[in-house]
């Protein structure tokens, strides 16, 4: 864990070169990868079988591919009713949220006489990765699913690494309205997404978070589908005054390092003493967390305790680009106006990011790895596509064809050119 105080001489390039650090493992995966993409694009559902034999040493068919509707019924079963509650409490939150960012069509005619617009369309189908290890939560079911099925995606199809699917990812599968589920993962599975195989049609677009194969295979994919953005490892800012309880500041930095020993955790605090007293906070709750190993690996060599006034942290944060930050302070709004660049805010002492994470109903699918500086978070437009309408009557063209004719012959595009000379002349 780094400590930097705003006093020292360095501190503006130490910090700087500290926040530009790449987090990821360098992973030289592009090889393997491009195989298994070009054996399913060529041989379809007999390589995503050889590879899932490979991989992940399960012996699958086409029958047995498809997570079946008894199977999703008999796992929302064995679900625990608190859970499947909270389940349906957290995706009528996550629900509302997004529809009211739907956007509105719009028509209108300008000075010209030119009918112009704009309309929103849901993409016919998504495919949903949902990781089979570390991350196989149902919040990243309702998370990636909901706003599809909100935005009218009609098609959700889900894949998951072959194995035991928890109760609780099926009951947010059938929550969210997710249409069909597969038992497989890796790039074989974001190729059959892509490409198609056997069974499995190909889909408009592939969200949802994975390892680097995953996150490599959506990137080449990429141009075929559509993708959401690659994620990398999670990231908390948490700015804080001596007036929170460090047991609550504690825990919040440990809610993201528990995430993966590459995970980001950074206090920025205008009082060294209560850094010190959240510093031993987080030792004392790492003994008793059962992901203790990631937490503490992620604290001790990714974490930091930034000793500035407060009024410093909006430049600082926006430095960080940050995935989360908190603002655990007397009046947030004042510091949260200031920021440019973070994935989602969290306004005051009451209001963790784990709050994010599942019930608040905003998307905790954010920007990582710096990317909050030019990308935002899912949203329901993810999951539509806005086309254009133009018409002309025979005045408004008038109007404009004499300037497309001069453009067009500027750029020496003869045909062009034409096709809207003939319409002024009547030809």
């Amino acid at each position: 864990m780094r400590r930097f105080r705003s006093t020292d001489p360095d501190f503006e390039a130490a910090f700087a070169a500290f926040a530009a650090v790449r987090r990821e493992t360098p992973a030289n995966v592009e090889t393997a990868v491009r195989a298994v993409l070009d054996a399913v694009r060529t041989e379809g559902l007999a390589a995503v079988l050889r590879f899932t034999r490979q991989f992940d040493k399960v012996e699958l068919d086409e029958a047995t591919i498809r997570v079946s509707s008894e199977e999703i019924e008999a796992g929302v079963s064995r679900c625990d009713p608190q859970v499947r509650q909270a389940i349906a409490f957290a995706a009528k939150r996550i629900r509302a949220y997004h529809e009211r960012q739907r956007p509105v069509d719009m028509r209108f005619t300008d000075e010209a006489g030119v009918e112009l617009g704009w309309r929103w369309t849901p993409l016919e189908s998504v495919g949903i990765y949902v990781p089979g290890g570390r991350a196989a939560y149902p919040s990243t079911v309702l998370m990636n699913a909901v706003p599809a099925a909100a935005a009218g995606v009609e098609r959700i199809a889900m894949v998951s690494p072959p194995g035991r699917l928890e109760p609780a990812v099926l009951a947010a599968a059938k929550e969210a309205g997710v249409t069909e589920i597969w038992r497989i993962g890796g790039a074989q599975a974001v190729a059959a997404l892509a490409y198609g195989a056997g069974p499995i049609v190909r889909v408009d677009k592939i969200v949802g978070p994975g390892n680097d194969f995953v996150s490599t295979a959506k990137r080449m994919v990429y141009g075929i589908v559509g993708i959401d953005a690659l994620a990398g490892p999670s990231e908390i800012v948490v700015v804080a005054d001596a007036s929170n309880d460090p047991d609550w500041v504690a825990a919040d930095l440990l809610s993201q390092a528990e995430h993966d020993p590459a995970a980001q955790s950074i206090l920025i605090t205008d009082d060294e003493a209560f850094a010190n007293r959240v510093e031993a906070a987080v030792a004392a709750q790492l003994k008793g967390l059962t992901t203790q190993e990631s937490a503490a690996a992620s604290w001790r060599d990714h974490g930091a305790v930034v000793i500035s006034p407060l009024e410093t942290s909006p430049r600082l944060v926006d430095i960080l680009a940050p995935e989360h930050v908190e603002f655990a302070v007397d009046e947030p709004q004042k510091l949260a106006d200031k920021v440019r660049h973070a994935g989602a805010i969290f306004l005051g002492r009451h209001t963790p990011e784990a709050i994010g994470d599942y019930v608040a109903g905003s998307n905790h699918v954010l920007p990582t790895s710096r990317a909050a500086r030019f990308s935002s978070g899912l949203s329901l437009l993810d999951f539509l596509k806005r086309t254009s309408i133009v018409r002309c009557d025979a005045s408004a063209f008038a109007a404009l064809g004499p300037s497309a004719v001069v453009l067009a012959d500027a750029e020496g595009l003869p045909a062009h050119a034409r096709s809207a000379a003939l319409r002024l002349s009547g030809g």
